[in-house]
């Protein structure tokens, strides 16, 4: 399987210089992908071209050759660093997770998941909390790839690790596609196979 983007191309409409210009990157699922770049440089905004959030860009994105849907299940998967602003705030959690899929307890067990959060809204828990719900979202059965943009920024250290290793072991067990999005070298160097670095790729 594959995630391919080819002469990707972005700008925002009040800007007059491209932020993305002609970028290609091929992602397959054979490995752990690692996207590294400074703050600003564009890592959010690829990242949301590539999982269909952003359509508006030059260029294409294609898994397996097919082009992303427009209105159907989207198979690239994208978890925010900011949960929040991607929860409605008038859902309660047990409605927020069930709207992508149905999890059953030994997962919501292992991602740290209590019951008592379901029948909260987004604003009653904390980031962290929160975080491990948008994981859980992403990781629908229909999900083909992958992206953690920063995922792990909201936690402490140790939930670090295990919400990346259970992921982790997700992604293998299903031969899903991975993309981690990290200002952390320490851990894309211990995790990803293959470390891509946008002001090597973007031609801005």
């Amino acid at each position: 399987m594959e995630l391919i983007g080819k002469n990707i191309s972005f700008k925002y409409s009040s800007s007059k210089g491209y932020l993305l210009k002609d970028i290609n990157v091929k992602f397959s699922n054979d490995k752990i992908f690692g996207l590294v770049g400074d703050s600003g440089s564009g890592k959010s905004t690829l990242c949301k071209i590539l999982s269909a959030y952003i359509r508006n860009y030059e260029g294409n994105v294609t898994l397996d050759d097919n082009n992303l849907p427009k209105k159907d299940f989207c198979p690239v998967q994208l978890i925010y660093q900011h949960p929040e602003k991607v929860m409605n705030p008038k859902w309660k959690m047990i409605k927020i997770l069930s709207e992508s899929w149905n999890v059953d307890e030994d997962l919501l067990s292992e991602f740290g998941i209590q019951n008592s959060w379901m029948k909260r809204f987004p604003q009653e828990l904390s980031g962290g909390e929160l975080q491990r719900f948008s994981v859980l979202r992403a990781l629908n059965p229909m999900t083909k790839f992958l992206i953690a943009d920063e995922m792990t920024t909201m936690l402490d250290a140790i939930t670090q690790v295990q919400i990346l290793e259970s992921v982790l072991k997700i992604v293998k067990d299903r031969k899903m596609g991975f993309l981690l999005v990290s200002h952390d070298m320490d851990l894309v160097s211990t995790i990803c196979d293959d470390i891509i670095y946008l002001k090597d790729i973007n031609n801005v």
